[in-house]
């Protein structure tokens, strides 16, 4: 029936299919930036908080009794750490973009939204045809030009903390210019929560701004909290909303209570310990700029490629050599990239092996 499309798809080098993870290799390719989804000792603390409860599994959607005591500790404790008033769990950030986008943006609202937003939040405009602009990437000028020349009963603007391909930090100036507008700002912090600030708490604890009720932060648990789900926070009236109105909330089985316990363990162990992981990072930033030649932003490491076959030949090349690395192809960035990320429980020297295979792999390729 596709068997055109998925043609087109491999002579252009995007075709993709599910391969099963090689835990034979050294993994410099996933979110895990931190290594819980692999940390027994937490796993160990996440059964044994799950034991102690009457259910294991949510049974229903939140609002038809799958709302259980373990999403309710985490909600707590995720919004006091943060500085938030209130938060909710939901069962991916694919479907808290969604959620979010669809459903806080009512008619006479206007949405503006970075244009490389997260695929689900450009999904989710579609949902609101005609209440949305999209602003160039990460330019306040732009922003500001834009938002000059619309009326609005309330004005919403959308961003990544850390964006996910190209690794780089929202600036600063978008906050103060959804402040001086009185916008809301949603902010992504799917790449930034546990990785940024003096208490890895994301965007807001390195930029040193104190949440007030036009923010709200979305973030997900299946990166720096090795756990899978996402959360949103916000004031009480926006909680309140979400829960009355947002469809991907509503409609779906309540997110899993073991995801909650085991991102619950976590969030308390980053908290705990954010000097001695900041101290990890910062080793591989440095790594990185020593070998690469410039410092990143994030824990996401974009190395530009000339084109979608060079991208899966250095993956393979990297493969063999016992690492993996992701192969990041269109649609989902422009240009072609191989996308490290220098994870804290890989070792300094597998890091520093792995660096200078891409460095030198490159080097070759530009000398063809």
């Amino acid at each position: 029936m596709y068997q055109k499309e998925l043609q087109a798809l491999k002579k252009a080098n995007r075709f993709r299919q599910r391969d099963l993870a090689d835990s034979d290799l050294i993994d410099l390719g996933t979110n895990d930036y931190l290594g819980l989804a692999s940390n027994k000792k937490q796993f160990k603390k996440g059964v044994k908080l799950l034991g102690l409860q009457h259910d294991f599994a949510p049974k229903a959607s939140m609002l038809v009794g799958g709302y259980h005591t373990v999403h309710a500790l985490f909600e707590r404790e995720v919004a006091l750490i943060n500085g938030f008033e209130k938060g909710i769990m939901l069962s991916s950030g694919f479907l808290a973009n969604i959620a979010l986008i669809e459903t806080l943006i009512r008619r006479g609202d206007y949405l503006l939204i970075d244009e490389d937003f997260h695929a689900s939040g450009i999904l989710a405009t579609r949902l609101i045809v005609g209440r949305c602009i999209f602003f160039r990437h990460n330019d306040p000028e732009d922003l500001i030009e834009k938002l000059k020349k619309i009326k609005a009963k309330r004005i919403f603007i959308a961003v990544e903390g850390v964006y996910s391909m190209s690794g780089e930090l929202c600036k600063k100036e978008i906050f103060e210019i959804a402040e001086a507008f009185g916008a809301v700002l949603i902010v992504d912090e799917a790449h930034s929560s546990g990785i940024l600030g003096k208490k890895l708490l994301g965007i807001f604890d390195h930029y040193g701004i104190t949440p007030n009720e036009n923010h709200i932060k979305m973030g997900t648990l299946g990166k720096a909290y090795g756990s899978h789900g996402a959360y949103v926070l916000a004031s009480s009236q926006v909680i309140s909303f979400l829960e009355n109105r947002a469809k991907p909330l509503i409609y779906s089985t309540a997110p899993s209570l073991f995801d909650a316990a085991l991102a619950l363990v976590n969030l308390r162990y980053i908290f705990k310990n954010a000097k001695k992981i900041r101290y990890k990072i910062e080793k591989r930033y440095s790594l990185i700029e020593k070998i690469l030649g410039f410092r990143p932003n994030s824990m996401i490491v974009p190395v530009e490629v000339n084109d979608n076959k060079e991208a899966l030949q250095m993956q393979a090349f990297l493969r063999k050599k016992s690492f993996f690395v992701g192969a990041i192809r269109q649609p989902t960035v422009n240009r072609p990239i191989i996308r490290l990320i220098p994870r804290v429980s890989v070792s300094v020297n597998d890091t520093k092996k792995a660096l200078k295979i891409l460095r030198n792999k490159c080097d070759s390729l530009s000398q063809d």
